[in-house]
């Protein structure tokens, strides 16, 4: 098991070495008081796949036309497609979003369960973004875990998983509480700057003395 010394070492120096720099939307959305717990769920979805300046964006077009699951969910499919249609699979995401709306408004009165078996249990709704909704819209103490953290986890030797899913277990017998709500904000800018899928940038990292590059890979 990864000594937790080295895991207090390595988010001592990312949170220092990213302190300055502008983080995710949605950890940015725990700072804005006027955030609803649907409208993080929504973002969340839409993230998926795409590029945080995208999300930002699609977001503010869509809730300037629907704020409520009562609105989206009546709004038309060609619609609702149009206006996120720059977040891609915008097909699938309009499909999900009015799903996920309609459920809302037919078995919790258009509210945001802050139940992780509840929000499982809507279609379109996975571990990830379950987890986003809960620390982010509740300030529920979970580790959100996308393929950045899967993977920086594993390089780092944190762990030894092949699930998002087995991350996040393995994650939480291990990662000081302190930590959790930083970690995927952390990572995922870490993920997209520097510790990329393929050729990542080993040679500027701030953690590179201590990270054993288990699993990195060169391009071809």
């Amino acid at each position: 098991m990864v000594d937790k010394k080295y895991i207090d070492k390595e988010m001592e120096i990312l949170e220092k070495y990213y302190k300055y720099h502008t983080r995710t939307t949605l950890n940015s959305m725990r700072k804005d008081k006027t955030i609803n717990p649907y409208k993080i769920l929504i973002s969340c979805l839409l993230s998926l796949r795409t590029r945080d300046e995208n999300t930002e964006k699609v977001v503010k077009k869509l809730f300037k036309e629907a704020k409520t699951p009562r609105q989206i969910a009546s709004m038309p499919r060609k619609k609702l497609e149009k206006l996120i249609y720059s977040s891609g699979y915008y097909k699938n995401k309009a499909k999900t979003i009015k799903h996920v709306s309609k459920v809302l408004l037919e078995k919790y009165k258009g509210k945001v369960p802050d139940n992780k078996e509840k929000l499982l249990e809507i279609k379109g709704i996975g571990p990830k973004t379950a987890n986003v909704v809960l620390s982010f819209a509740f300030n529920k103490l979970v580790i959100p875990v996308d393929v950045n953290v899967h993977r920086i986890a594993n390089r780092l030797g944190w762990v030894k998983t092949k699930t998002a899913e087995k991350t996040e277990s393995a994650l939480e017998k291990i990662l000081p509480k302190r930590y959790w709500r930083e970690l995927n904000a952390l990572f995922v800018l870490h993920g997209k700057t520097i510790c990329q899928p393929i050729s990542p940038k080993c040679s500027i990292c701030p953690i590179r003395k201590c990270c054993p590059k288990i699993g990195v890979k060169k391009s071809r």
